[in-house]
């Protein structure tokens, strides 16, 4: 904050033949990055305090102070080439014959000036993709091995590394691809299509009507988890500077207005309960004005971005989401479902392979009717019992992993919630989305519970084993009592190969203690344990693969496979509550390929079929299959 940090180079990476070289810098070429000196530089405050972080503290206070000099020269120059560049342009457009004396593309113009407006505009657009490459934020990505862009993830904050990129060369951050190239491929794109359509800028909290008969699919702010208008000015500083001339009026403020963005944050709104009443009345103003525009028979989609850290701080009643569904609640809508869908590549931050949840939620809804009743807590939870289980059973069926089945199960819970008028508490008040949202997770756990209650006794003893202890050891006479509660004996479980018992002892096996030749046929005490134990085994193991694993799931018959993939989404609870992160991305990954183990089962049975009638040998060419 006082001034006094410096950079320092401390590597160049050079192209080498098919390769790259890392080389020490020189004193010669550390001078000549130092030589640069900017005529112009942002002026603006960089934000002093922003969700998922700021570099402001470190004395980063101004635009200007996130970019070298050799960066903002690179900036500045390509800024002021795009002037040039739309002068050629006119030029070129007036000896092609288009109209000299039509209006600019601002005010609707059609003639060689908008042409040459539009041709700047998308080059204005790649100086703005290019400060997000040559700028003081941008990492090396060591894995590889090129110039990361500064927005790997909505914030600004503190690299202390970075890694400037060469416009000319060919590698990553530079001009002609970086920037160009991607502009141009949408271009191409949009040049090809031949539907018309209209964009119309205008505020959904705002009195103007939205259009008439409207089928509505939007992606709100987040309550209080993205400043989007904070962040907004990192770019709108290059573009003002680039394309001020060609629309003034979008460019006429000096930095992007941030008050009137719906977004629940305190420090623009004097506090936490302020900025949420902003954010209620704000979000329940536009879900009206979608609700009075839109087609009564056609469902709403609703996205809502989950952060992981914001579940696992305060679960799935957290303040964002439970203020959202409440907002969209009052406004008149009924739930029909809440989504999980992957919306980020998997080159995130947290990758999809990861133990991480849906990046996004999609709540589908549609318009209460006016004459739906209010209904009483005790009604509300005997409704969720009655339907959740069956809901609970497509939903798992519809390839949704544990990691995101407490999401979707709010769904069809909210679903009976959202389909009355209220939910009356004893003492007549109406239920808020938040204690509906508790109820659903309680009812589901129960409900999860009774599940348990139809694997064979083996198996009960062995989830309650691994509850308690995971994997560990214990005193034999703990197995002992535990295994008297089901009326089953030690001795037992040890014939039916999932314990292991020694020198007083006792322990769950584990996977790569079970025997590899293992199959349901030949099991003399086969528990829904065993076959989960088993599938996880084969799908994790080099040599096994989807293909082996249909082979077992196809030899356990189609109530050990239900039942087993039921146990994968109860384990996985477990180690959730457990923080066993390594273990429930087994049984994530296990619950989550079961689609895929489907499709693999009925080419297993294909094979069957085809090898019954002579055509083939049954499991010849799938991985895992040893004749």
């Amino acid at each position: 904050m006082a001034g006094r940090m410096g950079a320092r180079l401390m590597a160049v990476v050079a192209a080498g033949k098919r390769t790259r070289l890392y080389l020490d810098p020189t004193e010669e070429i550390e001078e000549l990055a130092q030589e640069a000196v900017p005529e112009w530089r942002p002026a603006g405050g960089v934000p002093k305090r922003l969700t998922g972080g700021t570099c402001y503290a470190y004395g980063l206070t101004t635009w200007g102070d996130l970019f070298t000099d050799r960066q903002l020269v690179a900036l500045t120059t390509f800024s002021d080439l795009v002037s040039e560049a739309r002068e050629r342009v006119f030029a070129d457009a007036l000896a092609a014959g288009m109209d000299p004396d039509t209006p600019q593309l601002a005010d609707g113009g059609t003639g060689a000036e908008a042409y040459a407006d539009a041709v700047a505009t998308y080059l204005g657009l790649a100086v703005g993709r290019a400060s997000d490459f040559w700028n003081g934020n941008a990492t090396w990505e060591s894995g590889g091995g090129f110039v990361a862009h500064a927005f790997t993830r909505q914030a600004i904050p503190m690299i202390w590394d970075y890694a400037e990129s060469n416009p000319f060369s060919s590698a990553s951050g530079n001009w002609a691809n970086t920037a160009l190239e991607w502009i141009g491929r949408v271009t191409e794109n949009l040049a090809t299509t031949k539907t018309q359509a209209a964009v119309i800028q205008q505020n959904a909290a705002g009195d103007t009507p939205l259009l008439d008969r409207a089928v509505v699919a939007t992606d709100p702010p987040y309550y209080d988890n993205i400043g989007y208008a904070d962040l907004s000015d990192f770019f709108y500083v290059w573009h003002r500077r680039t394309l001020r001339g060609v629309w003034p009026g979008l460019y006429r403020r000096v930095l992007v207005p941030k008050d009137e963005e719906l977004v629940a944050t305190p420090y623009r709104h004097g506090g936490k309960d302020a900025a949420e009443r902003f954010f209620m009345e704000g979000m329940g103003q536009a879900l009206r004005n979608m609700h009075s525009a839109g087609i009564g028979n056609f469902p709403v989609t609703i996205y809502y971005a989950f952060k992981q850290a914001e579940v696992a701080r305060e679960g799935l009643t957290s303040p964002g989401w439970a203020t959202f569904l409440q907002a969209v609640f009052e406004a008149g809508y009924v739930i029909d479902g809440t989504w999980p869908v992957r919306t980020e590549r998997s080159a995130r931050t947290i990758s999809i392979g990861s133990n991480a949840l849906a990046s996004s939620i999609v709540l589908v809804c549609r318009k209460r009717p006016d004459n739906a009743q209010a209904i009483t807590r005790r009604e509300f939870v005997a409704r969720l019992r009655a339907e959740l289980p069956d809901a609970l059973k497509k939903i798992r069926e519809g390839g949704v992993g544990p990691v995101d089945m407490a999401q979707a199960s709010i769904g069809p819970g909210m679903g009976i919630f959202t389909s009355a008028s209220s939910v009356l508490d004893p003492d007549d008040t109406p239920m808020s989305v938040r204690a509906a949202i508790a109820l659903i997770n309680q009812v589901r756990d129960e409900i999860s519970g009774e599940e348990a209650t139809g694997y064979d006794r083996e198996t009960r003893f062995c989830i309650d084993w691994f509850e308690q202890f995971g994997m560990d050891e214990r005193a034999s006479g703990d197995a002992i009592s535990m295994a008297q509660a089901y009326d089953i004996g030690i001795d037992t479980l040890q014939k039916a190969g999932v314990v292991s018992t020694q020198a007083g002892r006792a322990r769950l096996l584990r996977r790569d203690e079970l025997p590899s030749d293992w199959t349901p046929e030949a099991d003399k005490r086969l528990t829904d344990w065993e076959c989960a134990q088993h599938l996880a085994r084969v799908i994790e193991s080099p040599d096994g693969g989807m293909n082996a694993a249909a082979l077992l799931y196809s030899a356990m018959g189609a109530e050990r496979g239900e039942a087993a993939r039921n146990l994968a989404y109860r384990l996985y609870d477990i180690c959730e509550r457990k923080d066993r992160a390594a273990e429930a991305q087994v049984w994530n990954t296990l619950a989550q390929e079961w689609t895929a183990l489907d499709a693999a089962l009925i080419r297993v049975e294909e094979e069957s079929r085809r090898l019954s009638e002579g055509q083939g040998d049954l499991g010849q060419g799938l991985p895992g299959w040893d004749g």
